[in-house]
């Protein structure tokens, strides 16, 4: 008999294709030069635009993505002949999935982007949670790739809070979430308990 986790998480595979992963381009081997900012914008949804108009083609999307990091604060997209800066007003990946991959180490949270990148959550791929100036709201993200990090979508942030449990972290109660035996920190248990 299957478990839910075990059909969720290979669901959550079959989602992204049986085709195997493209290897990303090799942007750290290239050096070219700085030439400015262009006209491309990912928006809070996680819609690229262009000149003010959204990329319709999720093939020059996804091929967009594989060459965007983040430098000094700024997106750029780089190219062996040209490296351009873009505006990105949230986030430039959204997690849009999210399912549990059971190990003999333990359990392992992986996330889909909405450009069906399959993310470990881990040491190098960890959770982090922003508070919003002015508001109790937090906002997930979880960390992808080259400075890139994709922001949980309600539905995911839902999905993460069933699997939120409390520990004691530098002598402090907290609440978080495990994943590939690391854990990270939400919130501290009196500030969640102060909220209800």
């Amino acid at each position: 008999m299957i478990s839910e986790t075990s059909a969720r998480f290979d669901e959550l595979v079959r989602a992204v294709g049986d085709a195997p992963q493209r290897a990303l381009p090799p942007i750290e081997r290239w050096n070219p030069p700085d030439c400015g900012d262009i006209d491309i914008r990912i928006d809070r949804d996680g819609v690229w635009f262009h000149e003010g108009r959204p990329i319709r083609r999720p093939a020059l999307v996804k091929l967009f993505a594989s060459v965007l990091t983040r430098e000094d604060g700024r997106y750029v997209l780089v190219t062996p002949a040209e490296k351009v800066g873009i505006r990105v007003e949230d986030a430039p990946l959204l997690a849009v999935d999210m399912a549990v991959e059971e190990t003999p180490g333990g359990a392992t949270l992986v996330f889909r982007t909405n450009l069906d990148d399959l993310v470990r959550c881990d040491a190098d791929h960890p959770l982090r949670f922003d508070s919003q100036p002015g508001s109790d709201e937090l906002r997930p993200y979880i960390y992808v790739r080259r400075g890139l990090w994709a922001r949980l979508t309600r539905a995911v942030f839902l999905d993460l809070a069933e699997r939120v449990e409390e520990r004691e972290v530098e002598g402090r109660a907290v609440f978080g979430a495990a994943s590939a035996g690391a854990f990270f920190p939400l919130a501290t248990a009196e500030t969640v308990k102060a909220s209800l």
